[in-house]
């Protein structure tokens, strides 16, 4: 299912305060920021990025088929037919605006700190016809692709939405106004942007005074630096007596699935979820509220979710020989913690390959010694790091290395049969390239 724009040339530009030099009754069906991908009838934005520019490949674009470039004024004078615009980052979240103005179906938007990305799965299992993007599109170029990618038809449309600092959000609410907002959880990410605690708190609670007159917060419970107040209902998620949806009985198997009851407006229900982590019971709890929330009765979100399976490279189980425990996506104190406590509840003796939590400020070396000492209090029998590790290696008595090819050196050389070994760091460490080959290795 995907999205299909009944606009013109003429929409387009009337969206972004453009102009059209070219044909403005153009048909427009697509908006793509991939010059590689030429979709039919679809309108290439031109982004500037840290690494490459789109304006260098917005001939290409319009020769390979797309309808015209969006470009900035002034950077592709003699190219035919294009839409030029003053910036093309604000223009992209301007036609999302357009097409959330053109949606009908509820949009139920998640942010925190971590876990987005696995409720935002169980909430695309447990709403029946809703559309969410099968990938991580949660800054300001994967929000606006996940909402003009939305088709009408929908019947509920699922946005994730990340934050590295104030204000992030908020730029971003034009295209989304949510009618039901879901903050997971609030840790230490980002410290670095934010600068502090409190404005985490303060920048994720962005998503909550944008959502629609009336609209359904969703909010961990007794998480304090949220307890504000908002015009709408709020529902709350967690293990605690007070909370809405509550979760009870947690356990999980030698695989790392959890087991658990979610308890919600009289509703007792047991469920087990195909995806690892005990963490993911209170995604799946924050999950089932807003899919209540939306009218889907509590027994089929359930069904939903306990066949979800969840994005790549997150707490992926992968078992040959031995076992291998891909969560290589992204890594912070909480993600961190939690992919430990798993492995280590699990059968066999534990490994880690671990990199740098990013981006944690001024706390970098207190929370990398802290995950260390962690790593060695649960008993986690061989732990490197990779490149920069802030301490972390030496307090979890382990080596550190300087880069994933040594890395997957010194685990081969101690790894046996029924061993499980953990990959986790930040993206920009790239060790998901150790976990693929161990996998292959272990025959999983």
């Amino acid at each position: 299912m995907s999205g299909s724009l009944n606009w013109t040339l003429a929409t387009v530009a009337a969206a972004t305060g453009g102009i059209v030099d070219g044909d403005p009754t153009m048909p427009v069906r697509a908006v793509s920021t991939d010059s590689r991908i030429a979709e039919p009838g679809a309108v290439f934005v031109a982004l500037r990025g840290e690494q490459h520019d789109g304006h260098d490949h917005a001939v290409t674009a319009v020769a390979e088929g797309a309808v015209a470039a969006l470009v900035e004024r002034g950077t592709h004078p003699n190219l035919v037919p294009r839409i030029d615009v003053d910036d093309t980052a604000a223009a992209l979240r301007d036609l999302a605006a357009y097409r959330r103005s053109e949606l009908t179906m509820p949009v139920v938007a998640v942010t925190g700190s971590t876990g987005k990305t696995s409720t935002k799965d169980l909430l695309a299992a447990a709403i029946p016809g809703a559309w969410a993007s099968p990938r991580s599109y949660n800054n300001e170029v994967g929000v606006p692709l996940t909402v003009l990618r939305a088709p009408g038809d929908a019947t509920a449309l699922v946005v994730e939405v990340g934050s590295r600092g104030i204000g992030h959000i908020r730029w971003l609410m034009p295209a989304i106004l949510p009618s039901v907002a879901i903050i997971t959880n609030l840790g230490l990410v980002h410290l670095e942007t934010f600068g502090s605690r409190d404005a985490i708190a303060d920048g994720k609670w962005e998503l909550i005074e944008g959502l629609t007159v009336g609209g359904i917060a969703i909010l961990p419970a007794g998480e304090k630096r949220l307890d504000r107040p908002h015009p709408g209902p709020t529902v709350t998620f967690g293990t605690g007596p007070d909370a809405t949806v509550r979760i009870s009985d947690l356990t999980s198997d030698t695989a790392g699935r959890p087991s658990f009851v979610l308890h919600a407006n009289g509703h007792e229900l047991p469920m087990t979820l195909q995806m690892a982590g005990s963490h993911n019971a209170h995604n799946a709890a924050a999950a089932l509220a807003a899919a209540m929330s939306i009218g889907v009765p509590a027994e089929t979100a359930a069904a939903g979710m306990a066949a979800a399976t969840g994005s790549a490279w997150r707490m992926e189980i992968h078992t040959g020989s031995f076992t291998v425990v891909n969560d290589s996506y992204n890594a912070n104190p909480t993600s961190m913690e939690a992919a430990l406590r798993t492995v280590a509840d699990m059968p066999g003796r534990s490994l880690a390959v671990l990199g740098q939590m990013a981006e944690l400020g001024p706390v970098t070396a207190h929370e990398h010694e802290r995950i260390g000492e962690l790593a060695a209090k649960l008993g986690i029998e061989e732990v490197i790091t990779v490149g920069p590790d802030h301490g972390l290696a030496r307090a979890a008595g382990g080596r550190n290395v300087d880069d994933a090819e040594q890395a997957l050196g010194w685990i081969r050389e101690r790894v046996r049969d029924g061993d499980v070994v953990l990959v986790k760091a930040s993206r920009s460490v790239g060790l998901e390239t150790v976990a693929d080959r161990l996998t292959e290795e272990a025959g999983a």
